[in-house]
């Protein structure tokens, strides 16, 4: 055991009347909603970036945090390993994620970060023999190091897209040997600065071969996961590739790729995206695409991704209800992207921002839980369209042309009224519920 979570116990459900801030309020794995216990509906992960390798730093300042851990070698990533199962522990956490760069050191080559990550790997897989957390997917860090300023799959660079692919294949590799349930792509740098220097024609083509390679790896390997690109605007680059759902089923749609490859769909992206987080899981959802989730809130305040705890109940319970109405996570879960705040020093603070998170989810599943099982909400729905279901608009759909659909209006005198959404009647029910 190392020092640095000493005296902080063990997470456990306590319930709502209890006044001790180190328990769960509402998260009880083993509580039934809709016939399955919570723990295997909401699938909480512990984001390694955040919560160990991120040093507190902001745009306009550097590292306030001091761990034990930070530093080079493989010693301090040991350190660091064994810091972070003992989080797992305390949380009673059934997954975590990683990516290469958060795990391991960088070596002065590929084959001594490869090198490197198969070690740490190696020291995973003993501390999980003991531990009842379990991986919910890798990813390879394809954006800090400076050769990736101008991409990785998309870069100019030939010998950049070939290290990126290398890079690739080890974090797919460590995902597979830990057991991991899905590999996750998220480009990014896979974006532009300016049209002056760039080919967007080739640069979509290399960007689909990476793709193409990594689903082919996956079948070579005969690995059962699944493939997920998460989508993201804005950040770093100008005009990101992966801008949100949609900009990412139309490269899917138009490489072939839809059906092998699915999404893992962020709160903070949404937002930056201009979107709201339940709108990109429905969309997905309704794509036949929707993967996973990263759990967070943005500050609406600021234009940047700020990684924050979930603390808005509506937000996370519309989000829930998008999920469960997919038929819930199947080798998806909720990975807490969100880090704690720079001025936030102490231990307990890493802990007690993922139990607040955690129970914030918990609530969001038993409202939404709550509302589907209601069934006014899907009621006020189908009523909506049910006009479709008439046998002459059923027909008019399917099989109707401009010729003969203006002889029938013409015929039938049809001179439509405008008909109420209910949106406010709506928000009302689905706030009687949160």
């Amino acid at each position: 055991m190392t020092e640095f979570f000493q005296n902080i116990p063990k997470i456990t459900y306590e319930g709502p009347a209890s006044d001790n801030e180190f328990a769960f309020k509402h998260y009880n794995p083993d509580e039934v909603v809709m016939g399955k216990r919570m723990e295997e509906h909401l699938r909480f992960a512990v984001a390694y970036w955040h919560s160990f390798a991120y040093e507190g730093g902001d745009p306009f300042g550097g590292r306030t945090f001091d761990r034990p851990w930070f530093g080079e070698g493989m010693e301090k990533a040991k350190m660091k390993a064994d810091v972070a199962f003992e989080m797992f522990d305390i949380l009673q956490a059934p997954f975590f994620c990683f990516h290469d760069l958060d795990v391991r050191p960088e070596g002065a080559s590929f084959a001594e970060s490869k090198r490197n990550l198969e070690e740490i790997v190696d020291y995973f897989t003993e501390k999980m023999e003991s531990s009842k957390t379990k991986l919910l997917w890798g990813t390879a860090n394809l954006f800090t190091h400076r050769r990736f300023m101008a991409g990785s799959a998309t870069n100019p660079d030939p010998e950049v897209f070939a290290y990126s692919a290398a890079t690739i294949k080890s974090c797919m590799d460590a995902t597979i040997k830990l057991g991991g349930e899905n590999y996750v792509l998220w480009g990014g740098r896979e974006g532009y600065e300016t049209l002056l220097n760039t080919d967007l024609t080739r640069e979509a083509d290399q960007a689909a071969r990476m793709l193409e390679m990594v689903v082919e790896y996956k079948h070579k390997r005969g690995w059962k996961g699944a493939i997920l690109v998460e989508p993201k605007p804005q950040e770093p680059s100008k005009h990101q590739y992966d801008f949100d759902v949609a900009t990412v089923y139309g490269f899917l749609k138009r490489y072939g790729l839809e059906g092998e490859v699915k999404m893992n769909i962020e709160q903070g992206h949404a937002i930056l995206a201009g979107h709201s987080f339940e709108h990109e899981l429905a969309l997905a959802a309704s794509l036949g695409i929707f993967g996973s989730i990263d759990m967070n809130r943005n500050d609406y305040q600021s234009g940047w991704d700020t990684d924050q705890f979930p603390n808005a109940p509506h937000e996370v319970a519309l989000a829930y209800y998008e999920v469960l109405k997919a038929g819930g996570f199947t080798t998806g879960g909720t990975n807490f992207d969100a880090r704690i705040r720079r001025q936030s020093l102490d231990p307990e603070d890493l802990i007690l921002a993922h139990v607040g998170g955690m129970d914030m989810c918990a609530r969001g599943l038993k409202a939404a839980a709550a509302l589907l099982e209601d069934g006014r909400l899907e009621a006020n729905r189908a009523a909506r369209y049910a006009d479709w279901g008439r046998p002459e608009n059923a027909d008019m759909l399917d099989h109707g042309d401009l010729e003969g659909i203006e002889a029938r209006v013409l015929a039938d005198a049809i001179n439509p009224e405008p008909r109420s959404g209910r949106q406010e009647r709506l928000e009302n029910l689905v706030s009687g519920f949160i």
